[in-house]
């Protein structure tokens, strides 16, 4: 080893993971351009571009010489000694990546960025003309190298090839602990959502049955992200099939969404949410920017803002006392005849559906399960690709009691498995387990936040979340950090107890 001092070793491990992040964040932007603005020919030079680049970060992220720098700066109690420091976060979550990168041949690396690329508009086409048969093959030849990728990664005893995939999501995330949350979730969000629909009362559904303008909708939401803090000069809002944030650092973050002439809920749910996204990336140190202190902690946190801003601010009582009167400013006397029940309850229907993005809160997480269930049996060779279209509408039917009506509302409707992305639906319910614990903490911090809502000003909670999460980058794991801001470990009571209160008044229920 050529190093001459541990000091030096971190700042030479520094300097080479921002240059590695720098070139990284590129490949993002290929990625948001080609969901956006990249005409339809462009793809088979994209996808090019994109595996030579994905080629040319794998070698340069598992260079022999960052395990060396490693090595020598775990050496150093001053720089690892103390678990939370900006050393000690950088150097823990570099050697994990590390050691995930370099067991991964570049090969496989490349063959993955072309099977992202091509699979996502193969997606595409299926989705558009209801036609399985197109993504099929594509679908096929991701889960052989996923499964390729999970031998790759090794898992414990005990555990699955989900294991291997989820751990590039949430560290320590295992299908066996995931199911362990799940069941029981799923038997409170049951039994739920059987007291509603059994109900007599229900919310007006008039706001979800008016069309508005696409154009008038677009400024809508554009003026609550930038109500609620997301910075129109760190980033912007483009429109793609599958609403999704990017972009390449916190002062350039790419938000997209989508509209429906006759639902508005979808565009402001939509916006909201990636909002959420945004603001977290926003959110980050831009002197840690390119290291894991820049980062954020896992895309289970990550949901948890998104969904906090969508759903315990967006869906709130607060929020629609502020949104409310400003409709007109938008749409005009379209909306003069719905009232504010109307607005507020159409923003709470809860309806058993096979849109997992349309879903309501009380529903949304049994599209979550399963997804899990069917990626789980896939990645164990338990489920062909052929037969899933059959075993998605079976458990649509027995988990939500709905007729999927083909393959574009069923199998289709998500674009994650065709970016090669498996092990990741379960961070969708995590993230809302996280947020309704922060949201509590935040509440009890800042009493009159509903209050603030009313009046339009988000500002507290943007601030508290800063302030408490982002800032933090991946100062803690996603449990610790848990703890660290609510003082207990993670519960589904706190979601529970959001949704019982919010829906049961709504419905009628005692």
């Amino acid at each position: 080893m050529t190093i001459t001092t541990l000091s030096t070793a971190y700042d030479q491990l520094i300097t080479n993971t921002k240059e590695t992040t720098l070139f990284g964040s590129t490949i993002g932007l290929l990625g948001w351009d080609q969901e956006v603005m990249m005409p339809k020919k462009g793809l088979e030079y994209r996808s090019d571009q994109i595996a030579m680049m994905a080629r040319m970060y794998h070698e340069m992220s598992t260079d022999e010489k960052i395990g060396d720098w490693l090595s020598a700066c775990e050496e150093d109690a001053d720089l690892v000694g103390e678990q939370a420091s900006v050393s000690a976060t950088n150097i823990r979550e570099l050697r994990h990546s590390y050691d995930r990168a370099t067991k991964l041949p570049t090969e496989l690396v490349e063959e993955e960025a072309v099977l992202s690329s091509k699979g996502q508009e193969a997606w595409k086409e299926a989705r558009k003309n209801n036609d399985f048969s197109v993504f099929q093959p594509w679908l096929e030849k991701i889960v052989n190298l996923l499964q390729q990728k999970a031998e790759c990664y090794g898992w414990a005893d005990g555990g699955e090839p989900w294991d291997a995939l989820a751990e590039d999501y949430e560290p320590g995330c295992t299908a066996t602990s995931v199911s362990e949350v799940f069941t029981p979730l799923r038997k409170r969000l049951q039994s739920l959502l059987d007291e509603i629909m059994g109900s007599d009362t229900k919310p007006s559904n008039a706001f979800n049955e008016i069309a508005l303008p696409i154009d008038q909708q677009q400024a809508f939401v554009r003026s609550i992200a930038t109500q609620i803090g997301f910075d129109f000069n760190a980033g912007r809002l483009d429109e793609s099939t599958h609403p999704f944030c990017g972009g390449t650092h916190c002062n350039d973050v790419r938000m997209t969404t989508r509209f429906h002439e006759n639902n508005v809920n979808d565009a402001i749910g939509s916006t909201m949410h990636e909002s959420g996204h945004g603001i977290y990336e926003q959110g980050l140190l831009f002197e840690h920017v390119g290291t894991p202190m820049g980062a954020a902690v896992s895309l289970g946190i990550h949901e948890s803002q998104s969904r906090m801003w969508e759903n315990q601010v967006g869906r709130s009582e607060a929020f629609w006392k502020w949104c409310y009167p400003t409709m007109g400013e938008y749409f005009g006397e379209v909306t003069a005849n719905l009232s504010f029940d109307d607005v507020y309850g159409g923003a709470n229907i809860v309806c058993p559906s096979f849109i997992r993005v349309e879903a309501d809160e009380a529903t949304y997480n049994m599209h979550i399960m399963i997804r899990f269930e069917l990626e789980r049996m896939m990645m164990k060779g338990d489920l062909a690709v052929a037969d899933l279209p059959d075993a998605w509408n079976a458990r649509y039917k027995e988990y939500l009691g709905v007729e999927v009506p083909d393959n574009t509302n069923g199998c289709l409707q998500d674009i994650h498995w065709s970016m090669v992305s498996m092990g990741y639906f379960p961070t969708y319910t995590l993230g809302n387990l996280y947020c309704a614990q922060f949201f509590e903490k935040a509440m009890e911090e800042i009493p009159d936040m509903y209050e603030q809502f009313a009046l339009g000003e988000f500002g507290a909670l943007k601030t508290w979340l800063n302030e408490n999460i982002h800032q933090r980058g991946k100062q803690y794991r996603a449990a610790e950090l848990c703890e660290v801001v609510t003082g207990k470990p993670l519960s589904a009571d706190p979601l529970m107890r959001h949704l019982e209160s919010k829906l049961r008044p709504l419905y009628g229920l005692s």
